[in-house]
């Protein structure tokens, strides 16, 4: 944990002296508003601080999808796995974000620039698929919008070339390794 992240844990946890367990999910929550995500050394220093086990404060954070365990990426993509966005095809959506970035949902990429977290909805079912990168709305998500959304932030962030290119040709043909477009067997 870095000096920075310590002092800020410091003043958390002084501000709840002699908590209880139920400031838990309070002080869970202020941990994770202030360092974005709960550390495996803050979750054992809240423990040590309300003298209840790490594992139980695992447990309790584990049930909750608010609490994170690694930090968001510069560009953090949410997808909704809502009815209406099921239907409109937010599995493919899904399949062709965490092929592209090599992240399942929950995950960072390694260079800290994505990560993907799947919602229950977004309110917003007439414009599904959807999706938000850091909040920002994006209805109607096509397998070739994703891929300029994802080469735009890439850009943004001044990353060379995506790491994997997204396939947004149909299930039904494939580019060959003549290049040209084949029928595909099913």
């Amino acid at each position: 944990m870095s000096l920075q992240a310590s002092t800020m844990m410091d003043e958390i946890l002084k501000s709840h002296p002699g908590s209880q367990r139920d400031h838990l999910i309070p002080i869970l929550q202020e941990v994770q508003a202030k360092l974005g995500f709960l550390s495996e050394d803050a979750v054992v220093r809240i423990g040590r601080h309300m003298r209840i086990p790490a594992s139980k404060i695992y447990g309790v954070a584990t049930f909750y999808n608010q609490f994170r365990f690694t930090p968001k990426g510069k560009f953090h993509v949410m997808l909704c796995r809502g009815t209406a966005c099921h239907v409109k095809g937010s599995a493919k959506t899904l399949e062709t974000l965490t092929k592209a970035l090599r992240i399942e949902p929950g995950q960072t990429t390694r260079d800290g620039l994505f990560s993907i977290e799947v919602v229950a909805c977004l309110g917003a079912c007439a414009l599904s698929p959807a999706i938000t990168i850091n909040g920002e709305f994006f209805p109607k998500v096509s397998q070739t919008k994703l891929a300029k959304l994802l080469d735009e932030c890439r850009q943004k962030a001044g990353a060379v070339a995506p790491a994997v290119k997204v396939d947004t040709t149909s299930k039904s043909s494939r580019r060959g390794r003549t290049g040209k477009m084949e029928e595909k067997s099913s």
